[in-house]
């Protein structure tokens, strides 16, 4: 398994990881690699520092892929049992706080501004990396 850093045209960063090399070659060919961020399919390697593994150090791929089955199992909960509520984030999860609207579990996008400022108020939010739908 190998760990890229991806960059959609929209400028926004993730990481994803694909079996090997060829497999994101043919996958970015193919259109299919959404950025975990917008959902943008014109992806592109962005630079990286290569991870030398020391001794001490080395990337157990087994753990790696289990890691990302329980992340996988974790995300799949929340699109089944969660609403939605795309960039509105932050202003749905206010209005839950402050009344306005009804309480009921969301997810969806916001900025690590965004993010700080309902904390700041006193709400509490959480943020897991989201993993793009493709084989990897």
């Amino acid at each position: 398994m190998i760990l890229f850093d991806l960059r959609c045209s929209h400028g926004h960063q993730f990481e994803a990881w694909f079996r090997d090399g060829a497999t994101y070659d043919q996958q970015a060919a193919d259109g299919a690699i959404a950025c975990a961020v917008c959902g943008d399919t014109a992806v592109s390697k962005a630079l990286m520092a290569p991870a030398v593994a020391t001794s001490g150090a080395r990337v157990d791929p087994e753990r790696a892929a289990a890691a990302l089955h329980s992340l996988r199992k974790v995300q799949d909960h929340i699109e089944k049992n969660f609403d939605h509520v795309g960039p509105q984030f932050a202003e749905e999860a206010r209005k839950m706080h402050y009344g306005e609207a009804d309480k009921r579990s969301i997810y969806g996008e916001a900025t690590q501004s965004e993010a700080k400022e309902l904390r700041d108020e006193g709400i509490a939010v959480g943020q897991i990396p989201w993993l793009p739908r493709h084989d990897g």
